[in-house]
């Protein structure tokens, strides 16, 4: 018999040279794009639904991506039960993760174990069991669910000594929303209606391949009452070595805490903060709790930090006597204990038009995607990680803003660690109409990379004409010295279009699209996942029905796998790799 340790450390040394030599340059860029839930089927509904992207770079590791989805890849199918009902399955988690090794030429979507509903395909009423799913695992095991809004960083791992070195490796972090797997109080894990947990992975070609033990058990960071609806979170690692509190984690999240009145107010903005790795976690709350018609608190946040160990947490409000919406911005410079704020550093027009059945904002027509965040900040900074030498901390951001019929995506930066920002341009290409979009700065200050979704059609008042969704790349060239600006943009890449109609929530009365992209960049490349529909089949059953519901018709509840075609609501995520076009 073989010793078990001697295995154990030959496993872990194949592993350490195999991640050594994906670290070489990144050099193989193919410049298109490619599907991420490459695991996800085409069909039925609502397995084929995936949405709302997250990705992550190893800065130490260049070659390493990670990526995240909202994916329904193990829910029951439409048929089980009533055929006009797709709901979400009790218990059953949505955290996709998908693994690339070659700069995002190609990617793979692991397999673990936990509570599934991929096998219930009808007719008979869904009963979901232990069995093979395509999401986090170890959510079942700890009575939680992994429900989502995914949000992924590296960071380095601390030594025996308890200090943060690249040379002990890379620890990966997965951050997203969480509820309780049991039905009665006496089994709830956490209080309240969502929470927040982090996943952890020390071994990512582990848990590529399949490792369930390759990912450590979630911790639950969120403080909840009976009450919190948790939402919306990011997460960052202080990546670079020159910083006084490199391998700091942070979080940051909007804590709803009246959810169960049917009033969500009121909202503060809170943000985590771990000093060991993500074993443990304490809680800040930022802002006040205020939330009225004169003041809002920062929704849809983002965290980074520059190469001085300096946090920024963004989001968009509206501040206390501003009186006007924008992308604001609380900063710490002691490592994430105390923030100062708020600043404002940009107002925003919100895009949308409330759809009366959904009550969200839509912009590409009625009973469309969802439209909630588009103004919602992204941000990037140049920390010259790993090391943070070379670092300029030019901060990037880009959002959506203008009216239903012009949403314009929009860039501003600032070379003075947030002290001022350019004026904001647009920068999308004629005729498109954001949605959502991400920016990412090579660490070296040289590049700027964004990523965005847009509609190429105007505002739709009918569910009969087509829509066309597209995802998009630009480029730019950054110049290092302080106070110059960004250069033009150009285009790197355009996916291929496809019809949002084809896309759907689970209760079939909307478009889905979730409510952010994301991108990362190298000193070599940059690499961006968007939402994508192009494989979606528009169903014009449910086009009928979604209508009706607008107009107070009498049009019957379509069974999907029935009433439409078979790819109906078959949403991906798609990205790819871009080398520097200006080396």
């Amino acid at each position: 018999m073989y010793n078990s340790r001697l295995i154990r450390h030959l496993g872990s040394f194949v592993a350490t040279l195999a991640i050594l030599a994906l670290a070489a340059p990144a050099l193989a860029t193919h410049g298109g794009d490619t599907l991420i839930n490459v695991g996800s089927p085409a069909t039925p509904f609502s397995q084929n639904k995936q949405n709302e992207p997250a990705l992550a770079v190893d800065a130490n590791h260049p070659n390493v991506l990670v990526a995240a989805s909202n994916d329904n890849i193990d829910m029951e199918a439409c048929n089980a039960g009533d055929p006009t009902t797709c709901p979400f399955t009790n218990g059953v988690g949505v955290s996709g993760v998908y693994f690339s090794f070659n700069s995002g030429d190609t990617w793979t979507q692991p397999t673990y174990s936990g509570w599934t509903a991929r096998d219930c395909l009808g007719p008979a009423a869904c009963t979901a069991h232990v069995g093979p799913i395509g999401t986090l695992p170890w959510y079942y095991e700890h009575g939680l669910v992994s429900d989502g809004d995914p949000a992924i960083a590296f960071g380095p791992r601390q030594g025996t000594n308890g200090r943060f070195d690249w040379a002990n490796g890379s620890r990966l972090y997965y951050a997203n929303l969480i509820s309780n797997f049991g039905t009665t109080r006496s089994e709830q894990a956490i209080k309240g209606y969502e929470g927040i947990a982090v996943s952890r992975s020390d071994d990512v070609l582990g848990a590529a391949a399949g490792d369930k033990a390759a990912w450590k058990a979630p911790v639950v960071i969120s403080k909840q009452s009976s009450t919190t609806f948790s939402d919306k979170e990011q997460i960052w690692a202080d990546n670079a070595a020159s910083s006084p509190f490199f391998g700091n984690v942070y979080a940051c999240w909007a804590s709803f805490r009246s959810n169960s009145h049917g009033n969500a107010v009121p909202i503060p903005l809170i943000v985590a903060r771990s000093t060991n790795g993500g074993d443990t976690w304490t809680t800040t709350q930022v802002t006040p709790a205020t939330s009225n018609s004169q003041a809002s608190q920062p929704d849809g946040c983002t965290v980074r930090t520059d190469s001085h160990g300096a946090v920024y947490v963004f989001g968009i409000g509206t501040p206390n006597g501003s009186k006007t919406t924008g992308e604001v911005l609380y900063k710490s410079t002691d490592g994430g204990l105390h923030f100062a704020g708020p600043t404002f550093v940009q107002p925003v027009v919100e895009p949308g038009t409330i759809d009366p059945v959904l009550g969200r904002p839509v912009i590409d027509g009625v009973a469309g995607a969802r439209a909630d965040l588009a103004s919602a900040p992204s941000v990037d900074i140049a920390n010259g990680a790993p090391s943070g030498t070379h670092a300029t901390d030019r901060i990037v951001m880009t959002y959506v803003s203008g009216s239903t019929a012009t949403p314009h995506v929009m860039f501003t930066e600032s070379t003075n660690r947030a002290g001022s920002w350019s004026t904001p341009r647009s920068i999308e290409t004629a005729g498109d109409r954001g949605l959502y979009t991400a920016p990412a700065i090579a660490p070296n200050g040289t590049d700027v990379y964004v990523v965005y979704n847009a509609f190429t059609t105007p505002y739709r008042t009918d569910t009969t004409s087509p829509r066309s969704l597209v995802g998009v790349v630009l480029h730019a060239d950054s110049a290092t010295a302080p106070g110059t600006a960004t250069g033009a943009f150009t285009s790197l890449h355009r996916g291929a279009p496809g019809d949002p109609r084809g896309t759907s929530q689970n209760n079939l009365q909307g478009e889905f699209l979730g409510d952010y992209v994301y991108a990362v960049a190298t000193q070599a490349y940059g690499a961006a996942v968007w939402n994508d529909a192009r494989n979606a089949a528009d169903c014009p059953a449910i086009d009928a029905w979604r209508m009706s519901l607008e107009t107070g018709g009498s049009v019957a509840r379509p069974a999907p796998q029935q009433d439409c075609p078979a790819y109906f609501g078959n949403s991906d995520i798609f990205g790819g790799s871009y080398a520097d076009p200006t080396p």
